[in-house]
């Protein structure tokens, strides 16, 4: 399917929980934040009605994201669904890796393609501090694993302030490039200032070629990250959400004043 700016829009991620088991300094507050209703987040059924609408629109390529996906209950279910499904090719999921080494092999075995992993410093007390309170051997480990169960390819997410050339980012590279990962640099991004930038090492951020839409964990199909358009799937049904957000979706991302990266997969 293709947008009124002839983007073919192909991409969907789904975010499946706005809940986390980190607390990084640069997404949300030390004392967490104010968590969506069970009632209000998306069944695996519901979800799967958007999934259904989004391949019949066109839609080839999923990935799903937090939140932490890991945290919610029954993910690797959720995975064999959308893998069964025809006409999916690339399924991926982004994860901060703190549960990946117990859930890398069922997520490959359930049919799951490939995995992001964030990772921003190669110091393990710099890591926890970020993080306020991860554990970096988790992260090692879960990479271990997701190559061990044939999950590729196995990116890394480092997020920069400014530059790759950074200390930690260097020693992110580094490492990467000794274990066979491939490293992606996210600059620091503000929603609500509409400060955002291509990935380094990813198609992220270029609205030029933007090829997704994106899925709340309460229902809304947002056109842009960086705008305040969504669409409620309860509301207009899936396939008709999807059809309104991609009717409306932007030549380019502005701000976004009422979402944050926590809730709409950032």
């Amino acid at each position: 399917m293709f947008d009124s700016y002839n983007r073919h829009i192909n991409y969907l991620r789904i975010s499946v929980t706005d809940r986390c088991n980190l607390r990084c300094t640069y997404c949300m507050p030390a004392e967490g934040i104010p968590l969506m209703q069970h009632a209000d987040i998306l069944s695996f059924e519901e979800i799967m009605e958007v999934v259904d609408a989004a391949v019949a629109l066109g839609v080839d390529k999923i990935r799903i994201t937090g939140g932490e996906p890991l945290v919610r209950k029954g993910i690797v279910s959720l995975i064999q669904m959308i893998a069964s499904k025809p006409g999916i090719q690339d399924l991926g999921m982004t994860s901060n890796g703190q549960l990946l080494e117990q859930f890398a092999q069922p997520l490959a075995d359930a049919g799951l393609h490939r995995i992001n992993i964030s990772l921003d410093t190669m110091n393990p007390e710099k890591y926890k501090q970020i993080t306020r309170g991860g554990d970096i051997n988790k992260v090692l480990k879960g990479i271990e694993a997701s190559k061990e169960a044939g999950l590729s390819p196995v990116k890394i997410n480092c997020v920069i302030v400014k530059s790759p050339g950074e200390p930690d980012a260097v020693e992110v590279a580094e490492f990467c490039k000794n274990n066979g990962l491939h490293v992606r640099f996210i600059r620091q991004m503000d929603l609500e200032k509409g400060e955002f930038y291509i990935v380094d090492g990813g198609s992220g951020g270029d609205c030029s070629t933007c090829n997704r839409l994106r899925l709340t964990a309460n229902g809304m199909i947002k056109p842009c990250l960086f705008n305040d358009m969504e669409y409620n799937v309860r509301e207009h049904g899936a396939a008709g959400a999807l059809k309104l957000a991609l009717g409306n979706k932007p030549s380019c991302g502005t701000v976004n004043k009422h979402g944050e990266f926590y809730n709409i997969g950032g």
